[in-house]
């Protein structure tokens, strides 16, 4: 058999497999990859984050045959742990070059680059692992979605906590009805930990040599080079590139209640304390939402409250938490480091997570629930020991060879839903300080306020267009 027909078998498989969503049971995992089961990726994005990406995917097994940084420097430094693979600073000419040569395509640059590079890879029928969020915008997420489907690839979305036993069984507790009807859901976060809240600087300062700097604007509005404020961290809280404390740390903090509550498709948001966007550049470097959500499937009416930048729920809820946990939070209010959280207020009682993935959990009042037995379990466990992340790319690995029945949790269906109810929140803030947005889920806008309609997408730079 060739390996062109190799691989239009696993693609097939992958099709198959994207389609299962969450099916019960465990798979019997075989140690080795046999030369018919053997993957080989092209990784962009291969600093920071990335770097990590592209080695936990090689511990699975998998070739790695391409590299792309903008950043030359990067670029290097990875090239010296897989010298076989071809280099690039440009996605668009690596995944033209590789063409068929490779069956998998990591995506871990910032935020704005995310659908053009993954969305033309998933065309090549590529399987695609994309760190979050899944993009930029939220009509960028709706279009992950459909390619994904429409191309029947393995997807999946690097919030490794959905990996991660204690999510998952926190998540049949929240099913199993433990805490009664849940009907409010707080979370807050300690982002950001980079500069928001500021506008764009004079000037411009020159290019560093080996930095691809067209190819990291992509699909972005062009603009001069400032050293330190955009490349290589910054650029989360600048609105061309990023989405904020919001898009940063919600796909992860809000993945465990939205999972077991069903919580897609907002009807309104408002932005309860908003600073502003200030000068159109830069989200604020605080809010609150709420998002409202109706009644779903059996579910009764929910609201969620997002804090950030060192906001909090008021003493109603926190002085609910564990002792230990309050005296955290006494702290930052003195000046101390910001605390993350997540409470869910059920009829009768609350779920606690203090773990920005959802991985551990505390049932509250604890006297109520010491002899609590935790409900069968429903959802599959990944056989494979190891940290959250790896995890994450045993369970993607595996599902792009077949070998893995239940398939990838956080595939695009899943993620490009969670994306596209979190972002809705960031259109809040380009809004009035409490103003309300009722939102069109299916359509994707605001039915009140159409002014903020036009931040659901954007113009592509020309080249760079999904």
């Amino acid at each position: 058999m060739s390996r062109k027909q190799n691989r239009r078998t696993f693609m097939q498989q992958g099709a198959a497999l994207s389609t299962a969503f969450w099916v019960g049971g465990q798979a019997v995992v075989k140690a080795n990859t046999s030369a018919l089961q053997s993957l080989s990726a092209a990784c962009v994005g291969v600093g920071g984050k990335g770097g990590s990406d592209t080695s936990h995917i090689a511990e699975q097994g998998v070739a790695i045959a391409g590299l792309c940084d903008v950043d030359g420097d990067t670029l290097t430094k990875k090239g010296r742990e897989f010298p076989d693979a071809k280099q690039f600073t440009d996605y668009r000419e690596m995944l033209d070059s590789l063409g068929d040569k490779v069956d998998i395509v990591t995506v871990s640059t910032p935020d704005h680059n995310h659908a053009a590079a993954a969305i033309k890879a998933m065309r090549m029928k590529k399987h695609i692992y994309c760190q979050k969020p899944l993009t930029w915008s939220i009509v960028e997420a709706r279009k992950m979605r459909e390619v994904a489907e429409e191309m029947g690839v393995v997807t999946q979305m690097g919030n490794q906590g959905t990996s991660e036993d204690g999510l998952r069984e926190a998540v049949e507790v929240i099913r199993s009805g433990a805490i009664g009807d849940v009907t409010e859901v707080h979370i807050w976060s300690n982002r950001p930990v980079w500069p928001q809240g500021l506008g764009r600087p004079d000037g411009q300062d020159p290019v560093p040599e080996g930095l691809n700097w067209d190819a990291w604007i992509g699909p972005a509005p062009m603009r001069p080079f400032k050293k330190g404020v955009y490349h290589s961290f910054n650029w989360r809280g600048w609105v061309d590139f990023g989405t904020g404390a919001l898009g940063d740390m919600a796909c992860h903090t809000t993945n465990m209640p939205v999972m077991a509550l069903k919580l897609w498709d907002p009807v309104a948001v408002t932005a309860v304390k908003n600073p502003g966007i200030v000068e159109g550049e830069t989200f604020p470097g605080s809010s609150s939402l709420m998002f409202e959500f109706p009644e779903r499937e059996g579910l009764p009416a929910c609201k969620f409250y997002w804090y950030d930048g060192g906001n909090l729920p008021d003493d109603s809820i926190i002085s609910q938490l564990p002792a230990s946990f309050q005296k955290r939070v006494a702290n930052q209010r003195d000046g101390g480091g910001k605390t993350s959280g997540a409470v869910l207020v059920g009829s009768k009682g609350l779920l606690f997570s203090p773990d920005d993935y959802g991985a551990k959990y505390y049932l509250l009042p604890e006297e109520q629930y010491k002899d609590f037995s935790k409900p069968e379990q429903t959802l599959p466990r990944i056989p494979f020991k190891a940290g959250g992340d790896q995890r994450q790319k045993w369970e993607f690995v595996q599902t792009c060879k077949g070998e893995y029945a239940p398939g990838t949790m956080s595939n695009f269906g899943y993620a490009g839903r969670l994306t596209e109810t979190i972002l809705v929140g960031n259109l809040a803030m380009r809004s009035a300080e409490g103003s309300r947005i009722e939102w069109d889920a299916r359509n994707l806008k605001s039915t009140n306020m159409p002014e903020v309609n036009q931040f659901t997408h954007r113009e592509y730079r020309e080249g760079w267009s999904i």
